[in-house]
């Protein structure tokens, strides 16, 4: 892939490699621009190994995730919906943003369940999608939807946390 390429690619995806690491971030900004920097930086150097099959954004997805999941301060998980607002404090995309609330509960997901939550409800892929993204099985994907959608359940519907 050339430069002008991956330039090409990189300008038609950046907004929604952004709202997907937003989400990931669980609305924390800051952390989903770097982030998103350092997966970009991650996906231009290895370029060269990207076969052009129509996928440039499961590929760019797949190096965000890990990036994510390497990411320390993203990794942390809250007990509560009440832990994860003391800690996004002022760092929240919008303390009035109408998903606020779905961020809080999402910071309370391990970072596996908050990815495929993510991906299937925000992104729209699909469960072999995720498994290739996450580089896990379709049965491990398909455990973590359940996991998360019943956690945010609680959190959600029936205010436990």
């Amino acid at each position: 892939m050339t430069r002008e390429d991956f330039i090409t690619h990189v300008e038609r995806e950046q907004e929604a490699l952004r709202s997907f690491l937003l989400a990931l971030c669980c609305g924390n900004k800051s952390d989903a621009d770097d982030l998103a920097q350092d997966a970009l930086v991650k996906a231009y150097l290895s370029c060269t190994g990207y076969q052009d099959r129509g996928k440039f954004r499961s590929w760019l997805f797949k190096i965000a995730h890990n990036t994510f999941l390497n990411h320390k301060a993203s990794c942390r998980t809250m007990e509560s919906i009440d832990d994860a607002k003391m800690l996004i404090g002022t760092n929240a995309a919008d303390a009035g943003f109408q998903h606020q609330s779905l961020y809080l509960a999402l910071r309370t997901l391990p970072p596996k369940e908050r990815s495929a939550i993510t991906l299937f409800y925000l992104n729209g892929y699909n469960i072999k999608e995720i498994a290739q993204i996450t580089e896990t099985s379709e049965d491990a994907v398909k455990k973590q939807l359940s996991r998360g959608r019943d956690k945010l359940k609680e959190k959600l519907i029936y205010g436990k946390g």
